[in-house]
């Protein structure tokens, strides 16, 4: 056992729970944000998405799920509603209630603090998009049991707008735009394997269009940010190419053999990292590697 949270290297642990791992690659299906897990650190993916260490909902977390919840109660209501947008107290309400019934995550000042901030934002973001969304949309649209080359895929989508059978998918994100926009790069040399948010965008297409039980044509991935920058509320929109699919169908193909491999024993090294940080810190590592190994 490694000891000593000062060494550096790449991580490596033993898998203690072979058995249970072999039951659940059994039934595996690869979604986006364990695609996204993998290629950060295959230890996060394998603690958080395989073995599912528990852990305490943190109020980041829960303040942005309030939100979801807010505005996929807005576009259901209208729906509900002949097409009619209900007030924007209803969709304060509902972030409200979300919130408490969540308030174990957090403090009391904080949880005064979130309320507010959102009692502030969510009618300047309903009044900033209320002439402009379209109408013609699914909300929470789960993708099942979609293969691409014979990998199993799944996904959830906040929303789908429909223009004919061409479609653009919308995600809400809560969070800073101007880190969100370094998640919106596409690969390159600094990044290889391109932002998690361009992934995210292209994966849906992907999702979509392998899809048996529709004929939607996907067009586009529009990334839509419900917390203000600079008082300005901020939308990108990604138009994926062929090039992009290639890209992340290679992505997928590889990690879905990886992880059935179970290959994710060796951490990504990065100094960041609060997985490789934990293995550290705990002397949970069987082994430091001085260079990166295949992964």
């Amino acid at each position: 056992v490694v000891t000593g949270v000062e060494e550096l290297g790449y991580v490596e642990i033993k898998l203690v729970e072979e058995e249970y791992i072999n039951k659940v690659l059994q039934r595996y299906s690869l979604s986006v944000t364990h695609l996204n897990n993998y290629l950060n650190c295959p230890l996060k993916f394998y603690y958080q998405n395989l073995i599912k260490v528990p852990s305490a909902k943190n109020e980041s977390m829960v303040f942005g799920s309030a939100v979801h919840h807010a505005v996929e109660k807005l576009f259901v209501k209208m729906k509900a509603n002949n097409n009619q947008f209900p007030p924007v107290e209803t969709m304060v309400d509902d972030f409200k209630w979300y919130m408490h019934i969540n308030r174990e995550a957090f403090t009391p000042e904080a949880f005064k603090l979130k309320n507010e901030y959102g009692e502030k934002i969510l009618p300047a973001y309903y009044q900033h998009h209320i002439n402009t969304w379209s109408k013609v949309v699914i909300v929470e649209k789960a993708l099942r049991n979609i293969v691409l080359q014979g990998v199993p895929l799944n996904g959830k989508l906040d929303k789908i707008e429909f223009n004919g059978k061409q479609v653009n998918v919308v995600d809400y994100k809560t969070g800073k735009y101007e880190n969100a926009k370094k998640k919106i790069v596409l690969p390159s040399e600094k990044e290889p394997n391109g932002g998690d948010y361009w992934r995210q965008a292209v994966f849906y297409k992907i999702l979509i269009d392998n899809d048996k039980t529709n004929d939607w044509q996907a067009t586009s991935t529009e990334f839509e940010f419900i917390e203000p920058a600079n008082e300005e509320y901020k939308t990108e929109k990604i138009f994926i190419t062929p090039q992009d699919i290639t890209t992340v169908t290679h992505q997928v193909i590889s990690t879905w053999q990886k992880i059935q491999n179970k290959e994710f024993k060796i951490g990504c090294g990065k100094p960041e990292c609060e997985w490789c940080g934990f293995i550290k810190t705990n002397n949970m590592a069987i082994a430091l590697h001085e260079e990166e190994e295949e992964l």
